[in-house]
């Protein structure tokens, strides 16, 4: 799942986001032997590490959001077995 535009922009406000950022932009950089350039740093880290950053420090919005996804989940497994009848007496 990616992040929509006002996530991003959200996240991007948080200092510690942009010291993340700057830290993945140095790793990243010394792993290619050249300076790879901050957006192409910022745009890979929203993409492969924001989702874990935002589990770690907003625990209650990422919990929040599972549970609608699990309920959903749970609904669509109430709803199959609900469907499912068995014909062995």
């Amino acid at each position: 799942m990616h992040l929509d535009q006002m996530e991003k922009e959200k996240l991007l406000k948080d200092r510690r986001v942009i010291e993340e950022i700057n830290r993945h932009l140095w790793i990243e950089s010394e792993k290619a032997g050249y300076d790879i350039g901050f957006d192409k740093a910022k745009e890979d880290w929203l993409i492969n590490f924001s989702k874990a950053w935002m589990h770690y420090h907003y625990p209650s919005q990422t919990a929040s959001s599972r549970q609608k996804s699990n309920r959903k989940v749970s609904q669509k497994s109430a709803t199959r077995r609900r469907r499912a009848k068995s014909y062995i007496r």
